[in-house]
């Protein structure tokens, strides 16, 4: 395994155990337990939807068989509202007096 031998392994082990004492270890073990559990299942999520969005996409096959790429044909956004009108600048300023 990598070139290691018996004895490499056990000094690694024992430098861990020393540097993070027996009673981290096992929580460390349970910590990076959950980590690979949560990746994996999120990859098989990410998988399954790859797989199931080309089956619900709506798109016409072209000549050869294959999906033609189309672009989505949805309404135009509406166009923004004008700014609102400046009010008179002499209507707000207080006599002086």
């Amino acid at each position: 395994m990598f070139g290691l031998g018996q004895w490499e392994l056990l000094v690694i082990f024992l430098v861990v155990l020393l540097l993070f004492g027996a009673r981290r270890i096992p929580e460390m073990a349970q910590g990076l337990g959950k980590g690979i559990k949560e990746f994996r299942k999120a990859m098989r999520d990410v998988q399954e939807e790859v797989d199931i969005s080309p089956k619900n996409a709506n798109a016409s096959p072209s000549i050869g068989g294959t999906v033609a790429n189309q672009a989505p044909t949805s309404p135009a956004p509406p166009a923004a509202a004008p700014p609102p009108a400046a009010s008179d600048s002499a209507s707000s300023e207080t006599p002086k007096g």
